[in-house]
């Protein structure tokens, strides 16, 4: 394991999904659990699905989702860990199939080949769920290594409040 100012490097990567306005929730327990981290985010996530100027704040980093040019300095280590939360339907798919078309795909296409733990929080809804695609990408993911956690669909409970996202399962998976 690599170190950086004594501690481990989690890369949290964030798709836009609704939920991921509680992302904050995964970088407190990782701090908690003494990661240093880094938030790479998809393009469409970057549009107001989480608070990025807080994300900042909180980890003391910018919020990536451009890529860089060659001449510009990594702006962060390389991971010890990766965790994709929440994960969607179109980055489980685009993943599984090699499509590096922006930052957050390409670091997920890449980790593979890392050898660093991966592992997704799927943010799925049930008919999206149901596509033999996504089926299909999950097993191929699996194959791959990657640590899947339970699927969430975020639909409402009875008493019309949705369950808890589960943040920190993500890092269980890859602490494991």
């Amino acid at each position: 394991m690599t170190e950086h100012a004594g501690k481990p490097f989690l890369y949290v990567v964030v798709c836009a999904a609704g939920i991921a306005a509680g992302v904050s929730k995964l970088i407190t327990a990782a701090q908690e659990r003494d990661w240093e981290v880094g938030v790479i985010a998809t393009p469409v996530a970057m549009n107001g699905f989480f608070d990025v100027a807080a994300v900042e704040a909180q980890t003391g980093r910018r919020t990536r989702s451009a890529w860089r040019s060659p001449a510009d300095p990594r702006p962060f280590p390389p991971p010890d860990a990766v965790v994709v939360a929440p994960a969607t339907f179109n980055t489980v798919n685009k993943w599984a199939a090699g499509i590096a078309d922006t930052l957050a795909l390409g670091t997920l296409c890449e980790a593979a080949g890392l050898g660093v733990p991966v592992a997704v929080l799927p943010c799925v809804a049930d008919a999206l769920a149901a596509h033999p695609a996504y089926q299909d990408s999950l097993t191929r993911l699996r194959g791959m290594g990657v640590r899947i956690g339970a699927p969430y669909s975020g639909t409402p409970l009875a008493d019309g409040t949705r369950p808890e996202f589960p943040w920190e399962s993500a890092l269980d998976l890859v602490e494991r």
